[in-house]
């Protein structure tokens, strides 16, 4: 380190040292309220832009800001009658824009504060200018509804004040505040200063990206959870009216004929799951095997050959069956030249040995996939293992099940576990695309009832019930079998 540089971080020590302790408690109160309105814009029930009821009322104003065409759906036939001018909806539109691209400007003046005291500044920068053009974009929305109320015919356009205007202006001017505060109590920091965040800051803001994701289509949906507890009807909206609390989860265990077909989807999901478990081992011993050839541009074809099937979607992989299985298909073509069939045969629409076919199908597509993090878990093996199996002796499939073989149970253990954990997900593509009159009662697994009870049949409450218990049960499996693991192997994957 170069002795400015030693300065620099002396100096910079110092002023840290004097650092008023109020201003630590401000940064977590700051980044708490910035991080509660980021939340806010993907909730459809505090979006500021639905200014009217032909808005869908399941439009978070994330949608409305970078969809124009999701904020318009339900709107062409009032612009065609002239209840609603285009400008109102296109200022409604770049109003909720401004306001999330200031949001967004806050939230990574929040990220930003994690640093030293010049990117302190920065944040505070973006935070001032963000939570300001935000301020300002709610004037447009009401703006943007003064010119809904004045339409001839607001029966048919069912003007609705946003209900969350005023919860969002609230929580923007506690940032602003918050923003000036700070900026108030920093002290000056040398000129010198670079642009400086400690490793575990900016470890969190890489893996801050995923967490996101992870929260917005993994938990954020869980919010649908409530249509268990209402008398749903798509396109109507939740109300105390129609809640009817557990009703739905009555009514599953307490209808005879629907517990008749939970039973046998059970059965279905159940068969396909352990089927697919006790064959699990086939991706690592054909890992195993491949890691075994001693050709490269062999070994590397077969890789490629048995990974590409995974990108395939499930669409052309019936294509490809139905081309194969059809009644004019290759196999009955060959089959009635060779006179062994008098006629072609759809094996497709057969229900017999469904549970196989869909077994078959399903570890086609995926083996040469899953087998990859079987092949680097071989590459990390000690390469000293094999040489001290060979002075001991030991032959080519000796070492295979002595070196390799435990080297591999660690990463199998887990994979094993997740299986475990999501033995009532068996995915819902496959199944769908495969399905058929006659195989429709075998190949109904749980994820393809909840798509036909809830979408085909619109019975959304009790999907939603079905769904809600398939997460908490295989939530419970994971612990179980992680519990299992602890007991018996001394390891546990959390």
């Amino acid at each position: 380190m170069s002795r400015r540089q030693t300065q620099s971080a002396a100096a910079e020590g110092a002023l840290e040292r004097e650092k008023p302790a109020f201003l630590d408690h401000l940064y977590q109160g700051y980044r708490v309220v910035i991080l509660v309105l980021f939340m806010t814009i993907f909730f459809p029930s505090m979006n500021p832009a639905r200014i009217c009821g032909l808005i869908n009322r399941t439009s978070s104003l994330l949608t409305c800001a970078f969809s124009y065409g999701s904020l318009t759906a339900n709107v062409g036939r009032a612009f065609d009658k002239g209840w609603i001018l285009e400008s109102t909806l296109k200022l409604d539109h770049y109003s909720a824009l401004v306001c999330c691209l200031g949001i967004f400007a806050c939230a990574a003046g929040a990220c930003v504060s994690a640093g030293n005291g010049r990117m302190k500044r920065l944040g505070n920068l973006l935070s001032l200018c963000g939570s300001a053009s935000s301020l300002i974009s709610l004037r447009g929305f009401d703006a943007a509804y003064r010119q809904i109320i004045l339409t001839e015919k607001p029966d048919k356009v069912k003007p609705s004040f946003p209900p969350f205007l005023y919860g969002m202006a609230v929580i923007l001017l506690a940032v602003l505040v918050l923003t000036v505060c700070v900026m108030i109590g920093m002290r000056r920091r040398p000129k010198e200063d670079h642009f400086e965040m400690e490793t575990q800051y900016r470890l969190f803001l890489l893996l801050l990206p995923f967490l996101l994701l992870t929260f917005v289509f993994c938990y954020l949906p869980l919010w649908g959870w409530r249509y268990a507890f209402f008398d749903y009807h798509a396109g109507e909206s939740l109300s105390l009216s129609n809640f009817v609390g557990f009703k739905w989860f009555r009514q599953l265990v307490g209808n005879g004929a629907r517990a008749k077909d939970i039973l046998r989807v059970m059965k279905n999901t159940l068969i396909m799951s352990f089927l697919g478990l006790g064959t699990s081992w086939l991706p690592m011993m054909f890992a195993i095997f491949l890691s075994e050839v001693h050709h490269t541009k062999y070994r590397r074809f077969v890789q490629t050959f048995t990974t590409i099937p995974n990108f395939i979607s499930w669409i052309l992989v019936f294509s490809i069956a139905n081309t194969i299985f059809a009644t004019d298909g290759f196999l009955s073509s060959i089959m009635v030249n060779l006179g062994v069939w008098s006629s072609g045969k759809n094996l497709l629409m057969s229900g017999s040995h469904t549970y196989l076919k869909m077994w078959a199908w399903g570890t086609w597509k995926g083996l040469g996939w899953s087998a990859i993090i079987y092949i680097a878990g071989i590459s990390g093996i000690d390469q000293q293992l094999y040489e001290a199996a060979t002075v001991d002796g030991a032959g080519r499939f000796q070492k295979m099940w002595h070196v390799t073989v435990p080297g591999l149970l660690p990463t199998f253990m887990v994979l094993f576990l997740m299986g475990i954990a999501g033995i009532l997900s068996n995915g819902m593509d496959q199944y769908l695309v495969f399905q058929t009159t006659a195989n429709s009662k075998q190949i109904e697994v749980l994820d393809l009832y909840v798509y036909n009870m809830g979408i085909i049949n619109g019975f959304i409450p009790l999907s939603t019930v079905v769904g809600m218990l398939k997460s908490i049960i295989s939530v419970i499996l994971l612990f179980s079998a992680n519990a299992v693991s602890r007991v018996i192997r001394g390891e546990s994957i959390f």
